[in-house]
């Protein structure tokens, strides 16, 4: 069977003097051409993972460079079998990836980029402190040998872990990911800004890695979590087998999740089980009624993910 979807994860850096004025017309060009997905657009850039056929997914990215004056965009390329997205937003924010920290700025300074080709030998380096940015639930599924998990629950929360855990004069040599380099950019920003001497990011994120280094070469184990219906993806940016996703609060869950207490099919899984009430959980069974309804007539359930 042919791919039919083009799955551009994309994100730049690069001043929008008036990203509210943006919204509507990138809005329209992406409604125009059956883009689905979000983007985020913020005074410091634009970010985000859209979907589309593909020549209207090329189309529309190119068009993106110059409505934003950002030029060239390089998204990371992936391919879905069908559309991973229900709706298309376009939002505007303070930030395209929340930190809360004015130092962390990467149109000042960010640390140095390292081609997956280079990573292994960079972090089997044992003078090398080698730091998953991401949230913990993505961590769980997956994450490079001897990486260190900061039990963060948002980005916002790093700062806080390297100000309690690192120090600049004992940490001379870190080395950090995330799924597609956004977050690095700001985390080697802000790591930089408290003074902290060789910073290292993997360049375009897990998923570049493990678009260009095979399994039989690869550190990676487990899982990258992607903010999509596919979830997780491995090597070649192939689909995980059995990942499935809770509807309820969104969080991944392999086999040994689901058999845990608290998992309910489309209404709750053991990390929200205790956060919602009894009007959500009614309406959640509803939604999964749906979404089985559907999919007996074959049909894909597009009514809304809580």
């Amino acid at each position: 069977m042919s791919i039919a979807v083009a799955v551009a994860a994309l994100y730049r850096f690069h001043p929008l003097p008036d990203p509210d004025a943006l919204r509507q017309p990138i809005h329209d060009l992406c409604a125009a051409h059956g883009v689905k997905g979000t983007l985020l657009l913020a005074r410091e850039g634009i970010n985000g993972t859209v979907a589309a056929e593909h020549d209207a997914m090329h189309h529309v990215v190119a068009e993106l460079g110059r409505l934003t004056g950002i030029g060239t965009i390089e998204p990371r390329w992936s391919e879905a079998p069908s559309m991973p997205f229900l709706r298309l937003k376009v939002r505007v924010k303070p930030e395209i990836v929340t930190i809360n920290e004015p130092s962390a700025d990467p149109t000042i300074q960010v640390g140095t980029y390292v081609e997956p080709e280079e990573w292994n030998d960079l972090i089997r380096d044992p003078q090398t402190l080698v730091i998953d940015t991401r949230n913990s639930f993505e961590v769980k599924l997956g994450s490079f040998q001897g990486a260190v998990d900061p039990g963060t629950t948002s980005f916002g929360e790093f700062p806080a872990y390297v100000r309690r855990e690192l120090d600049p004069a004992k940490h001379r040599r870190v080395a950090m990911f995330c799924t597609g380099g956004i977050r690095c950019e700001k985390a080697t920003a802000f790591m930089l800004a408290e003074g902290f001497g060789e910073v290292y990011h993997l360049k375009g994120g897990i998923l570049n890695y493990l678009e260009r280094i095979g399994p039989e070469d690869s550190l990676w184990e487990g899982g990258c979590f992607v903010f999509d219906e596919r979830v997780a993806l491995t090597h070649g940016l192939q689909p995980v087998d059995d990942i499935d996703r809770c509807l309820g609060c969104g969080a991944p869950l392999t086999a040994e999740d689901r058999a845990l207490d608290g998992y309910e099919r489309g209404v709750s899984c053991h990390h929200c089980i205790d956060r919602a009430d009894e009007p959500r959980r009614r309406a959640l069974r509803e939604r999964q009624r749906q979404i089985d309804l559907a999919a007996k007539r074959g049909a894909h359930h597009l009514g809304p993910r809580g």
